[in-house]
């Protein structure tokens, strides 16, 4: 295989983030995937989102499983900690670097075979734990590395490459994120990068379980007219429940506007920002109501896209245990180990 480097330098005129890094900075290695491949989309959303929110790269912890999704780490967040573990149980990893170390921001890239298939407990129990991460599956409703066989997302009565159509009932992990307890579910589309993008800014400044489904088609085995997962169909298929971006904290901004109507926004940096209001009925706030317009618009043959669903008051898994704010790789021995005399105060608060 021919290793191909990018350059190391750079124009001196690049725009640079507030931390004075320029975009290749958050940047990885040079993709191998297939030419086209919507992974690779969902990639540079991934670096332009945390380029434009200035986190520092080396704070970021990338985990992923095993699939064409789960290479993708390596073509983003060069500087960063990360690890590809087994096929299903990227989910445990995660589990762990988040307990040791809370405060790396956690991204976890994972596919729909990854998560819906091998990896579907995992995948149950990580959100019910509510795991402060922002948790990412490439949904392109095959396995592109063993030849394109339907994944378990794979919408029934959709078609392979040859005709044949899928039998059974998909597992759609919106619904599932939704019913178990994600405190932040979204869905886009990778070629939607102006969605898709403050969705990963709003998920990594989220505490608690943040999930995002991306429709990412599979060029190879699964981007032709009967699949409900190509291009073609995404883009004439899908709606988003909102349309809106992402703003940093800054003084408040209010808006008040008709259902079925758009209001310009101006921002505190001078840009003005768009707003439309699509559905009067549509509250992202109602986990219930989310569920049942997710499941309408199935019913309907439509991709919802956009913030389907924000717990205002979540709380994440350290909250839930009480554990300690600083890192574990930073606690000294005496914390450690503070001697007989705290074992025996332990000990008799269970007596």
């Amino acid at each position: 295989m021919t290793f191909v480097a990018k350059p190391k330098t750079h124009h001196p005129l690049l725009q640079v983030n507030d931390l004075g890094l320029v975009r290749r900075a958050y940047e990885g290695s040079v993709s191998t995937l297939c030419a086209g491949c919507g992974h690779d989309s969902v990639s540079a959303a991934i670096v332009q989102a945390c380029a434009e929110a200035s986190i520092p790269p080396h704070r970021f912890a990338k985990v992923s499983g095993i699939g064409c999704s789960s290479k993708t780490p390596s073509y983003f967040l060069g500087n960063s900690h990360g690890f590809n573990s087994v096929h299903g149980r990227m989910p445990s990893v995660a589990t762990g670097a988040n307990l040791a170390n809370r405060s790396l921001y956690a991204i976890g890239v994972s596919g729909d075979g990854d998560s819906a298939s091998i990896g579907l407990g995992q995948f149950a129990h990580i959100v019910r734990r509510r795991i402060n991460m922002l948790y990412i599956v490439d949904n392109n409703g095959t396995y592109g590395l063993t030849k394109g066989q339907f994944s378990a997302t794979n919408d029934r009565g959709s078609t392979n490459k040859k005709g044949v159509p899928n039998l059974y009932e998909p597992i759609d992990m919106v619904s599932m994120a939704l019913q178990i307890g994600a405190s932040f579910v979204a869905r886009s589309f990778s070629g939607d990068k102006g969605q898709l993008v403050p969705l990963i800014k709003a998920a990594l400044s989220h505490k608690g379980f943040a999930f995002i489904d991306v429709i990412s088609p599979c060029v190879a085995f699964n981007n032709h007219n009967g699949s409900t997962k190509s291009y073609e169909y995404t883009r004439g298929n899908s709606g988003s429940v909102v349309a809106a971006d992402w703003i940093d904290k800054h003084e408040e901004i209010t808006a008040d506007y008709d259902p079925g109507t758009t209001e310009d926004v101006t921002m505190p940096d001078g840009s003005t920002l768009r707003l439309s209001k699509l559905a009067e009925d549509y509250d992202p706030y109602d986990r219930v109501r989310a569920l049942t317009y997710v499941q309408e618009g199935q019913e309907r043959g439509e991709v919802v896209t956009g913030l389907l669903y924000v717990d205002r008051d979540a709380v994440d898994c350290h909250d839930i245990l009480g554990t300690t704010e600083t890192p574990l790789n930073a606690l000294d021995e005496r914390t450690l180990c503070p001697g007989s005399d705290a074992l025996e105060q332990v000990n008799q608060s269970f007596r």
